[in-house]
């Protein structure tokens, strides 16, 4: 019973770490235009910060532009200040009614440099999933020495703990590709 909650526990973390490489990897810019360069940019929205996707539409009509309705015309101004402060490095075009992005295509040397950046984000999901994997795999072995399951039972939870973890590195590494590919596209 213990090592099925270790295992169950360690998967749902494993899963967050995903979500977080993943949402790592969508901030990364590849010179085209998509939503999910800003859909989780925090906009400071009547004093709370808040998902962009949550005021506002962010829908991409071609490949280098970006288009940000907000639900309340009020939210404007600060879904600019938003964009400003944040690493994208565009310069938000406010109507009164949109706020346009022109998402500028990337220079040969900015691709190398944000390929790095991703390969990184990517060692560094491999490293909290191996970390998580070690913890997991230290509870299973406390469980046996305290003799609360049998050796096998600790076999084949560290084993079933070591399927898990190479499942979402294949994952990560999946996801470097993919992100590496669009990187280095024109």
């Amino acid at each position: 019973m213990a090592v099925k909650d270790v295992i169950i526990q360690t998967e749902g973390i494993m899963k967050k770490t995903m979500d977080s490489v993943i949402h790592e990897f969508n901030e990364v810019r590849t010179g085209r235009a998509h939503p999910g360069l800003v859909e989780e940019l925090n906009v400071i929205y009547y004093g709370t910060s808040t998902p962009l996707k949550q005021i506002a539409a962010v829908s991409s009509p071609d490949a280098s532009c970006l288009v940000i309705q907000p639900w309340d015309i009020s939210a404007l101004a600060d879904i600019e200040k938003a964009i400003l402060g944040s690493k994208l490095g565009i310069t938000p075009n406010n109507d009164g009614k949109i706020i346009r992005l022109s998402v500028p295509p990337l220079s040969e040397e900015r691709r190398k440099e944000m390929a790095k950046v991703v390969k990184d984000m990517a060692e560094k999901g491999r490293v909290s999933l191996r970390t998580i994997r070690r913890e997991a795999n230290d509870k299973i072995v406390k469980f046996k020495k305290d003799s609360i399951i049998s050796e096998d039972d600790s076999f084949k939870g560290q084993e079933s703990i070591q399927k898990l973890t190479d499942k979402y590195i294949k994952e990560i590494d999946t996801l470097l590709e993919k992100k590496s590919k669009d990187l280095m596209t024109i």
